[in-house]
């Protein structure tokens, strides 16, 4: 890490012209009322841009946020938990924009300036009685303070069992800028984005040619290398907001480098929060593909091994199964020669040119690496130099009992 990038507390208020607030309209079904609803939002026009789901059916909020950010504009998001608005056709569509339209008014902004998310139980229409309340009593109740960014994390939490954020302030010379985000997300989570939502914000002055582009090359190496349990949702966004509050324009090559440094590390420390919050999971995997013919290879290795069922239950039982693993390659639809693929835990060789290659000693200390709450796993092809790392879990039968039915949330 750059000694010009430092960490700092908070989230999406941690720069500087945002506001934020959380309420509880009810729109959980279950248990005590929680919040369930936030506002973010800049204080001053702001630059927008966003990453969406690559699955062919996408929420209603998703197909309005898309809409809305064809300008590269943007002044507040309105996000809820408990209810996804997804797979409910013109209604949902309909009650997307009414939520936008009832912040605007509560703003006194216009509607395309405002971004809406939602996650939660599939096919159900957005109760919308209790958002509308809920939506004013946010916007009543707008703060830039550290309390109110997390009980706005908070309130996107659905099978969360902790809220996700992360901020950092960088240096530019004597001036310095601000970049923060929240993050929600444990089940579905799968490459190519995963079932989430993140908010991203900076008091930076950004291009929106330009914060479309790294925006989009920090995702595919953050959100887009993570797995779960291998399913992609209908919901999936990561919007960023720049308001260049802070009066630093990016501009120059140092200055760039500088800013894709830190939005790398707000989005690299949620979604490592994501995946160690994974749905009925004890432990996190960092796995590297190497050697292969292309990066393409190295990442169709990676998500076959980070998705397989029989590897990720070794790995729940504390089992380095180097053979489930070379297994799991040798169906990705990527070249291998199997006699030359090496396996290794936390830098313990475990296979070899396709081979065991410990004995019962050597054996009894992969078993104790992969017992440890977080370990690495290498694959070596030996045919390239293509590349690909990603964080995944193991899987435990707690991941069955979480995901026996959707009402809890």
């Amino acid at each position: 890490m750059s000694k010009n990038l430092k960490r700092i507390p908070g989230g999406v208020n941690a720069a500087r012209g945002y506001l934020s607030a959380a309420a509880a309209c009810g729109i959980k079904r279950t248990g005590p009322l929680r919040f369930d609803l936030c506002l973010v939002v800049s204080e001053v026009p702001a630059t927008a841009v966003g990453v969406f789901t690559t699955n062919l059916v996408k929420a209603a909020p998703v197909i309005l946020s898309r809409r809305h950010l064809e300008d590269g504009k943007a002044r507040a998001v309105v996000l809820n938990s408990g209810n996804a608005n997804a797979c409910t056709g013109t209604p949902g569509i309909r009650a997307a924009e009414q939520m936008t339209n009832a912040v605007a008014v509560a703003l006194g902004i216009d509607a395309d300036e405002v971004l809406v998310c939602s996650t939660g139980r599939i096919g159900v229409q957005l109760p919308l009685p209790k958002i509308f309340p809920g939506i004013v009593m946010a916007a009543d109740s707008l703060k830039a303070s550290p309390a109110a960014s997390m009980a706005s994390a908070k309130s996107i939490m659905t099978s969360d069992s902790v809220p996700k954020q992360s901020a950092y302030e960088v240096s530019v010379g004597r001036k310095s800028f601000r970049i923060g985000g929240m993050a929600k997300g444990a089940g579905m989570i799968s490459p190519n984005m995963a079932t989430m939502l993140c908010v991203i914000t900076t008091d930076a002055g950004v291009p929106s040619s330009y914060l479309r582009k790294i925006l989009g090359e920090v995702t595919s190496k953050t959100f887009n290398c993570i797995t779960v349990d291998g399913d992609c949702s209908t919901n999936d966004t990561v919007l960023t907001l720049a308001n260049g509050v802070s009066k630093i324009a990016i501009r120059t090559a140092a200055e760039k480098k500088a800013f894709a440094e830190a939005l790398h590390a707000v989005c690299a420390d949620l979604a490592r929060a994501i995946v160690a919050d994974g749905e009925g999971t004890s432990r996190v995997i960092e796995l590297t593909v190497k050697g292969a013919k292309s990066e393409a290879d190295a990442h169709r290795v990676g998500r076959a091994i980070a998705n397989s069922q029989l590897v990720k239950c070794a790995w729940a039982g504390s089992d380095p199964n180097w053979g489930r693993i070379l297994d799991a390659a040798g169906y990705a639809g990527a070249f291998l020669d199997p006699d030359k693929v090496e396996i290794a835990y936390d830098g313990v060789a475990a296979a070899k040119k396709g081979m065991g290659c410990q004995d019962a000693k050597g054996e009894a200390r992969l078993r104790k690496i992969a017992a440890k709450k977080e370990f690495s796993v290498l694959v070596d092809l030996h045919l390239g130099k293509g590349e690909a790392r990603l964080l995944t879990t193991d899987l435990t039968e707690d991941y069955v009992r979480l995901n026996l039915s959707e009402f809890s949330l």
